[in-house]
């Protein structure tokens, strides 16, 4: 018998929760289901959902032992982590994003058939929007 999962829920390590919280909320459209209860957006852990999808961030450094600046090594290996989310309508989630000031390129054809929008978040982690292309 195979194993019954009914979702995904990854999780990403931020450097500045605020700054995460207006991406992610304020940007892109998610909502708080559930966090630790902190203030505002002084989250040390959250859960996300947008539609269907989940995301999970939970804060890389304790309050008291955050540096003033993320290690550019930490951000960098970032690059190697994707989110792809589908979304059958990546042109108006490419102006959906435009309009809320989000660096992102036109959408394009990938080599494996999907049109896709993709963009980096504040961690260097690549967010994606994409559909199958018809």
């Amino acid at each position: 018998m195979a194993i019954e999962v009914r979702g995904l829920a990854p999780l990403l390590q931020v450097f500045d929760m605020p700054t995460s919280m207006r991406f992610y909320r304020d940007q892109l459209g998610f909502e708080v289901v559930a966090s630790d209860n902190n203030p505002a957006d002084q989250f040390d852990w959250v859960m996300l959902r947008l539609n269907d999808a989940q995301l999970m961030l939970n804060t890389a450094y304790e309050a008291d032992e955050r540096p003033q600046a993320s290690d550019p090594a930490r951000i960098s290996s970032h690059g190697d982590t994707a989110i792809y989310f589908g979304c059958p309508d990546v042109d108006a989630a490419y102006e959906h994003l435009r309009s809320k000031g989000v660096e992102v390129q036109k959408p394009k054809i990938t080599h494996y058939g999907f049109k896709a929008v993709s963009f980096r978040d504040p961690d260097g982690y690549c967010v994606c929007f994409q559909w199958p292309a018809s």
